[in-house]
Parts: C-alpha cells; sequence; structure tokens
C-alpha cells in the first residue's frame, strides 16, 4: 500500500506538492488518514516528472521520506508542470529497494499504483508472464505487483497503438478479475502520457483504496490534481468513484468513465 499526489498545471517546485500541503505526502508518510492496511508510508517514497527534453524522469528513494537529506534541495529547486510522486507501505514478501519503489516510468509514461494483490507470486504472476511479451520480461528490475501491471498496461498500448490509454487501463483491470481468481485486488493506478492523468480506482473482493481530486483547489490556481488523501482543507475535493477510470486534461474539463 501506499500515498499517491500528481498535479498537473502551471509549473510549480516539487515542494508545493510534495512538502507544503497542510496534508502532504510528508505529513501521510507518518500520520495517513484513509490508509487501511497500514500505519505509516516509511518504505520509500519518489517522484517522476518530464524534463526539458520531455521524456520522463524519475527519484526514488527506498528510506522514509523525512530521512532524506536530499529533498529539501531538490524540493526547492526542481520545477514542473506535471508531478506524480507517492509515499510506500511495504507489503510483505516485497523488500523494500530501489527496484521496489515507485513511481515506475519507461520512455513515455509514468505510473503508480496504490494497492496490493493477495499471494500475487503464487498466484496472479504466472497468468502474467504467461501474457508478457518476452521483450517487456528484462525492463522489470523488482518484484512487485505493480511493476508488473506497469509492463502489462505497456504492452497493451504497444500492442494496438490507437487504443486510448482509458481503453487500456480498462482492458487491464478486466485481465486482472479474470486472473486473480478470487483473489483480493486493490488496483488505485495514476499514469501520465506527459499531456494528462489518468486515474483508476478499482478492487475485488475488498474496498476501494479512497482517491480524490480537485480542479478548484485555491492553493493551486489553473491546476488539477489526484491524490490518495486530500492534502488541502479545501472544500473543493471530490471523491473518485468507485469503479471508474478519471480522465484530467489541461484543456478540457474531467471525465469519469465506469469500467
Amino acid at each position: 500500500m501506499c500515498r499517491i499526489a500528481a498535479y498537473l498545471g502551471e509549473p510549480i517546485a516539487l515542494g508545493r506538492l510534495l512538502l507544503e500541503p497542510p496534508h502532504s505526502l510528508y505529513v501521510q508518510s507518518w500520520a495517513p488518514r484513509e490508509l487501511k492496511y497500514a500505519k505509516v508510508n516509511a518504505d520509500g517514497y519518489g517522484f517522476a516528472w518530464y524534463g526539458d527534453d520531455n521524456s520522463p524522469a524519475v527519484y526514488v528513494n527506498p528510506g522514509a521520506i523525512w530521512s532524506d537529506p536530499n529533498l529539501p534541495h531538490l524540493a526547492r529547486n526542481l520545477v514542473s508542470d506535471l508531478w506524480l510522486a507517492s509515499v510506500r507501505s511495504a507489503t510483505a514478501g516485497l523488500p523494500v529497494s530501489h527496484a521496489n519503489t515507485q513511481p515506475f516510468v519507461d520512455e513515455e509514461f509514468l505510473f503508480d499504483h496504490n494497492g496490493l494483490i493477495d499471494d500475487f507470486h503464487a498466484g496472479l504472476l504466472p497468468a502474467i508472464i504467461q501474457e508478457l511479451d518476452p521483450r517487456h520480461l528484462p525492463t522489470i528490475r523488482g518484484n512487485t505487483e505493480s511493476e508488473y501491471l506497469f509492463a502489462m498496461l505497456r504492452q497493451l498500448l504497444s500492442d494496438n497503438p490507437d487504443m486510448p490509454m482509458e481503453a487500456a487501463l480498462a482492458e487491464l483491470m478486466e485481465r486482472v478479475g479474470q486472473w486473480a481468481d478470487g483473489s483480493r485486488c486493490l488496483l488505485n493506478i495514476v499514469v501520465s502520457d506527459g499531456e494528462r492523468l489518468y486515474a483508476v480506482r478499482h478492487a475485488i473482493g475488498d474496498d476501494c483504496p479512497s482517491l480524490y481530486y480537485t480542479t478548484d483547489d485555491e492553493t493551486y490556481p489553473n491546476a488539477q490534481l489526484i491524490a490518495s488523501e486530500r492534502l488541502t482543507e479545501s472544500t473543493f475535493w471530490q471523491t473518485v468513484p468507485e469503479h471508474q477510470i478519471l480522465i484530467l486534461d489541461p484543456e478540457e474539463p474531467p471525465e469519469l468513465l465506469p469500467l
């Protein structure tokens, strides 16, 4: 499990999202309000953005966010119009390491998963490996269900170049449902293609983890945000409905699609 936050809008320093809000991810690392299956998020943190060349960049640290002496300097000096960040509470059997710390990126996408899949290695993993093209397997460095979900999503998109991201996410959720065979799956996902933010709030065999969005928070003029827990006390935060996909586009109003 983990807590996620994402930002899309005018360029801001990383600290505006990660550190400054009253209920920032920094605070949520030790005082989450809606984390159901853990108490703290001290097993790593990371953030991703798009660099000056428009390609994904990522920083991950397997230590607790409050223990990183680099963060104040990075938070003050890194600026972007799109951020995806998370703090991690590791699932048993998925070690704390750089390789297992999110967000994950490739040459095009940013990806973060808040959730878990019960008995993943014995149950669902063999089915995913059977479906994955061999070209994707060498890109997987860790052993989390999250990274395998990202690989499967990338395969769906590469095999179907005209498939919209929201359709690929819906297909991924359908396949997980088929593979899960009754196992509990918590499947909140946030992903970006560099232009939009996409979020899935979904679960199988349990309640969905919390997820919110806002396009009107006074702290972030002309911006759109997604977060596992509300970052501010603004009344404009809305709950992402369960079993739906949220699309945030800087040129369009928010869109919600049922799975």
